[in-house]
């Protein structure tokens, strides 16, 4: 199985590493502004609109405004703009039309995996020893909101992926309503800087998927609000000067993914999120909880002592089940219990791991570690997720589509984690046994069942679904981002495979809503 990853890793290593080596330094955003080819997609998927939306009750449910036709005064003025554009341009503006041609859903995926990375940085203690706690209403003050550790961040990435779906799903079905073509259709005269496509423009879907960007992101990344309009600003231009679409078809996009989003906006605000941070209170009473079962409790082995990170993520609401099927299906079973013989066996194995840890073990825990100042796990499996739908050519609703069940997946993968994590409350091997040495850091929650593992088993579960031929890298890819935490020495046996199982069950809930939102 190692083996095979090895060609994987010649693609993946270099990225991740140089990220975390940047972002190690530097609180800034690191924009990778990776190359990628002109998204050409193999269908437009023109009958999209009929695609079942998430959120919204229908495609028209938001209204977008009959477009002017192409014969009047204001259209023609609207194309003379981009011609005037066109007429002069200059070395960085074509650089922005090149940049954005890979696609909208890939580029602003690639924003928020940065914005992620930027913000994956714990609170250093007060000198009294307890620790500050980010606030989203003071979010420039000390620590930074948001700490985008795992849970926060495959949480942003759901809304995003989950809000842009839904927008362009509307848009599509406007597009098909309206018919208006390209403007470089309209006027040959106008310069295509992007490759032609029979997609009618109105509205902009790069449009609507920065809309749904502005409203977003402006909810989960509060205080970077300067760059993200920086960034919607110059998508727009990028579409303007490419001869892609008029001022009017980007307006009437913009207004449709911030009206679309805002739904979003509300369901993010009442999912409980905002309380997953629990206290030491409830910390407190989970602990006793353990030993009345007999089980030693899990303790922050931070100096001084960190409280556990968002002990109440698992109450979050979830996206493809509910709480009774997760609690009856989906959380795994108890762990083999500290006294018993399972146990030991299973810490004695984390130990000899410790100790006998070979070039190629290391490489893969770091290759899958994703700690601080990265993307996280789950911005790990948008990146490889991303990287595999270039290839394959798809619709920007599509890539949505994809997307947004990638994301979705890995929260609900987020909350069923925790909520096993802080209901079990297991101890991690160097708790248990001080001879254990981690390769790579140790998280400050408890250790059944592990993230990695059910972040992993319910993404390549769903790509499995989405690209089949490669079912079997993504599966290898998986089981091998599980065992790096054995590798690393931070989880046990136990940890790793039942964390999959999970994460597989979860993507087997995204998988059955793939087969009845009318994509395939």
């Amino acid at each position: 199985m190692i083996q095979k990853n090895k060609q994987m890793k010649k693609l993946f290593i270099p990225i991740i590493f140089f990220a975390v080596l940047i972002n190690s330094c530097s609180k800034d955003i690191v924009e990778n502004n990776l190359e990628f080819p002109a998204l050409q997609p193999a269908s437009t998927d023109i009958n999209a609109g009929i695609w079942k939306p998430i959120l919204l009750t229908g495609p028209t449910e938001f209204p977008v405004a009959v477009p002017i036709a192409v014969t009047t005064p204001d259209y023609i003025a609207q194309i003379n703009e981009i011609k005037t554009w066109q007429a002069d341009l200059s070395k960085d503006e074509k650089a922005i039309v090149k940049y954005w041609s890979a696609g909208a859903v890939l580029r602003w995926n690639e924003i928020m995996r940065e914005l992620v990375a930027k913000h994956n940085l714990p609170p250093y203690q007060n000198p009294d020893g307890t620790y500050p706690a980010p606030n989203a209403n003071n979010p420039l003050a000390y620590p930074q909101f948001p700490f985008a550790n795992p849970p926060y961040a495959s949480r942003a990435y759901a809304y995003l992926a989950a809000a842009q779906y839904d927008a362009l799903v509307a848009a599509w079905h406007y597009k098909k309503l309206y018919n208006r073509a390209a403007p470089y259709v309209t006027d040959p005269t106008v310069n295509a800087l992007i490759p032609k496509s029979d997609l009618p423009s109105y509205p902009s879907e790069d449009a609507v998927v920065a809309g749904v960007a502005s409203e977003m992101m402006k909810l989960l990344f509060p205080g970077d609000q300067d760059f993200i309009q920086q960034k919607i600003e110059e998508h727009k231009k990028a579409r303007l000067i490419s001869g892609a679409n008029v001022r009017s078809d980007l307006d009437a996009g913009e207004a449709l993914g911030k009206a679309v989003a805002q739904k979003f906006v509300t369901r993010a605000r009442g999912d409980r999120a905002g309380t997953a941070g629990g206290s030491l209170a409830i910390q407190s009473q989970m602990e006793q909880d353990c030993i009345a079962r007999g089980e030693t409790p899990w303790i922050s082995q931070e100096v001084p002592k960190r409280p556990g990170m968002l002990m109440l993520f698992g109450r979050v609401r979830t996206w493809l089940f509910d709480s009774l099927t997760m609690v009856t299906t989906i959380r795994p079973p108890a762990p083999p219990s500290t006294s018993s013989q399972k146990f030991k066996e299973e810490l004695d194995e984390v130990h000899s791991y410790s100790t006998s840890i070979t070039p190629e073990t290391r490489a893969i825990a770091h290759y899958w570690a994703d700690g601080i100042s990265t993307q996280t796990p789950p911005g790990h499996w948008n990146q490889i997720a991303a990287e595999d739908f270039v290839a394959q050519n798809f619709s920007e609703v599509r890539w949505a589509r994809n997307m947004a069940l990638l994301n979705m997946a890995m929260m609900d993968a987020a909350i069923v984690c925790w909520d096993a994590k802080y209901f079990y409350f297991n101890p991690r091997p160097s708790q248990m046994d001080n001879r254990v040495k981690t390769v790579t850091g140790l998280p400050n929650f408890p250790s059944y069942p592990s993230g990695h593992s059910t972040f992993s088993g319910a993404a390549a579960t769903i790509l499995a679904h989405i690209i089949p031929s490669k079912a079997t890298k993504y599966t290898d890819m998986a089981t091998e981002a599980s065992l790096s935490r054995m590798y690393a020495s931070i989880h046990y046996r136990s940890d790793c495979e039942k964390g999959l199982e999970s994460g597989n069950k979860i993507g087997e809930h995204a998988k059955t809503r793939a087969r009845t939102d009318g994509a395939e």
